[in-house]
């Protein structure tokens, strides 16, 4: 019986003029650097030195147009090149499937962390990569001259995975690798869910368990605090929170048409940490924070520090314009989160005998949050030479939206504003206004804000508008907390933690960054609330929905 190597040297000659027959030119493919110089398709991928996206910029545009067509020329031509034994391309071989690879026992699932984003630790191009199963480094390509297959030589290291098409190879021999055993790496390194598993998620109160062999909740897992950025750690956990968010994005068919990146990790985000299956308890959003560094134009950053607020903010408006349908102009964020306001505008004008004159201008206007005024704190203090922190009662500064209460503002010019709830939304976003600035620093208002953590009823304090009986079952105006943010600290020093709300068992957890813990629904209300979301009651048919 032939080995293969003897098959290899008897089909050589034949190979060469099948080639010439075909015309085709088999050029020896230039090493991984080069692309990244040689194709404006492929510029080279940065990590540290931010400031060279900026030369890129139309690079990446491109990139991101013709990514997905070039990628698969891409890995046409390097599986031409891995021919060895295989036939002299894609059309007239077929690459050999093996089950019972020697080196199986080699993965070390240990290393694996599939949070990074997917670029070779040696070109940094991000086409075509492989990851290491045994050490776990990213190298592109596994034809003769890619940096996969000259590490599988140099360091024996056999099995890689495509970290696009979720295949496993041996190398340098080359074949794939069909085992079932493999499934688990796969399924944390593109986590999937099927419909029912989605609308199960609420009521599963199993913990999973991770490889080190601690115990986990999926979707109570912690964010790696990739320096600076807690602002962008509690609003992911809070939109967690938000159930038909979640549930659009765990299911990557709903989005698949979007052409934006940021769209896509949010996705990715999402399914990483409601994973039952991952190989740790916590979850880096590393290739999140990149995608929203370019869509912000570097406005949100890894080391600077934001606000979860201006952020919670931009990240909606973005999302919502990257999924609108181009037909309705509505998309799952506007479902969840938009309301809207009447606004009554009165600004002074003169007349043509300089008499002021007060001139009435009413509007409509859609809103995804709704900003909060604290009272100014007190200037005294009490006996024991100690600040008073004043408290104030949620009621009373959602006056504001009463329709009644006047609201003095400067900009664009000095006017008198009334605010009337004409339309409340499923999930109501509220926030304080802790921080003023002025021209030399950031004050913070200490005032601490009563709230009810369930059966916050809005009719009582905010007139609704009245409906007809049978729709008024469909107004609902009780609302529940599910994700409460809070500074800690000085302005500008301090620090972002979150109290989210478990569904499954109605438990309230405190999250900052990795730190996860169980807390008392009395220890929500009792910190400086900065950012709320409170859902909408819902009737039990409903729920079920």
């Amino acid at each position: 019986m032939k080995t293969k190597r003897q098959d290899l040297e008897n089909t050589t000659d034949s190979e060469e003029q099948h080639l010439k027959k075909q015309k085709l030119t088999e050029v020896s493919s230039p090493s991984p650097p080069q692309l990244g110089f040689d194709n404006a398709l492929l510029p080279l991928a940065t990590y540290e030195d931010e400031d060279d996206e900026d030369d890129e910029r139309d690079d990446k545009k491109v990139e991101e147009n013709g990514h997905n067509n070039h990628e698969e020329e891409e890995e046409d031509d390097e599986e031409e090149e891995n021919n060895n034994g295989f036939g002299i391309g894609r059309r007239n071989r077929a690459i050999e499937i093996r089950r019972d690879c020697p080196y199986l026992d080699t993965v070390n699932r240990q290393v694996l962390d599939f949070d990074f984003e997917k670029f070779c630790s040696v070109s940094l191009s991000n086409l075509n990569v492989y990851a290491c199963l045994v050490c776990g480094k990213y190298f592109q390509g596994r034809g003769q001259k890619s940096h996969a297959y000259t590490h599988s030589l140099e360091a024996g290291h056999h099995v890689y995975i495509n970290l696009r098409t979720e295949k496993v190879y041996c190398l340098p021999d080359g074949y794939e690798i069909n085992d079932p055993s493999l499934d688990d790496i796969r399924h944390v390194l593109n986590p999937r869910f099927s419909r029912d598993q989605v609308l199960q998620l609420d009521r599963n109160r199993q913990w999973s368990r991770a490889l080190d062999g601690s115990d986990y909740l999926p979707g109570m897992v912690g964010l790696n605090n990739i320096k600076e950025t807690d602002f962008v750690n509690v609003t992911i956990q809070s939109l967690m929170r938000v159930t038909p968010l979640r549930n659009f994005f765990l299911i990557p068919e709903n989005y698949i048409n979007s052409r934006s990146v940021l769209v896509h990790r949010f996705g990715e985000l999402t399914r990483k940490i409601w994973h039952a299956r991952n190989f740790k308890g916590q979850v880096s959003p590393h290739e999140f924070l990149q995608a929203v560094m370019k869509a912000s134009k570097k406005r949100f950053r890894i080391g600077a520090q934001s606000d979860p607020v201006e952020f919670m903010s931009w990240l909606l408006n973005t999302l919502h314009t990257d999924l609108k349908s181009p037909k309705t102009k509505k998309s799952i964020i506007h479902q969840c989160f938009q309301g809207e306001l009447e606004v009554v505008k009165e600004i002074h004008v003169k007349d043509e005998s300089n008499n002021m004159n007060i001139v009435s201008e009413k509007s409509r206007m859609p809103f995804l949050m709704l900003g909060l005024d604290l009272p100014p704190p007190p200037l005294f203090k009490d006996v024991m030479e100690k600040n008073i922190i004043p408290q104030v009662p949620l009621f009373n500064i959602l006056k504001k939206f009463d329709g009644e209460s006047v609201t003095e503002v400067v900009r664009p010019r000095i006017a008198r504003m009334k605010y009337r709830v004409t339309r409340l939304p499923q999930y109501l976003i509220l926030h304080m206004r802790r921080f003023t600035k002025n021209n030399f620093f950031v004050e913070k208002n200490p005032t601490l804000v009563n709230f009810p953590v369930k059966n916050l009823e809005l009719k009582d304090y905010i007139p609704l508008p009245a409906v007809k009986e049978e729709e008024s079952q469909r107004l609902r105006s009780k609302y529940d907390l599910i994700a409460n943010i809070v500074h800690d600290g000085k302005p500008g020093e301090g620090a972002y933690r979150v109290f989210v709300q478990r569904k499954s068992e109605e438990l309230w957890y405190e999250m900052q960054d990795l730190h996860v813990a169980e807390t008392l629904p009395q220890m929500v209300a009792l910190s400086e609330a900065y950012m709320q979301i409170y859902e909408q009651q819902q009737l039990p048919h409903q729920q079920m929905q």
